[in-house]
């Protein structure tokens, strides 16, 4: 039974899943808007979430809890200087993913996650 076991695995290793899970994050904070199945948008809508909601209180402790997640430094820096000042009031849903047309190659659901302003 799985039973109040969260999160998809996408039949990866765990290093590659938390990995790949970074860099979706990262681009996404990096862009504001990135293309990607709807699993991982799902997902990765957790990712964001967590990351924002750290970042809310700017101290030390949540820039050093950001920087793990978040893989580039700008990035981190932009979520603290230009995002953050936006986001602060709201309570949450700092995402919206929308569907988007099935990919060409296989057919899988394809979504479009972006920040909500």
């Amino acid at each position: 039974m799985r039973h109040r076991k969260t999160g998809r695995k996408f039949g990866r290793t765990t290093g590659h899943r938390t990995a790949m899970s970074r860099n979706l994050v990262t681009a996404l904070l990096e862009h504001g808007r990135i293309e990607t199945t709807e699993a991982k948008g799902k997902e990765l809508r957790r990712w964001v979430e967590r990351v924002i909601t750290t970042a809310k209180t700017d101290d030390v402790a949540a820039r050093r809890a950001v920087s793990v997640v978040v893989q580039k430094p700008d990035v981190a820096e932009k979520l603290f200087s230009n995002l953050m000042p936006r986001l602060k009031d709201r309570p949450g849903g700092y995402t919206r993913v929308l569907k988007t047309a099935p990919r060409l190659g296989d057919g899988a659901a394809m979504v479009l996650i972006e920040l909500v302003d």
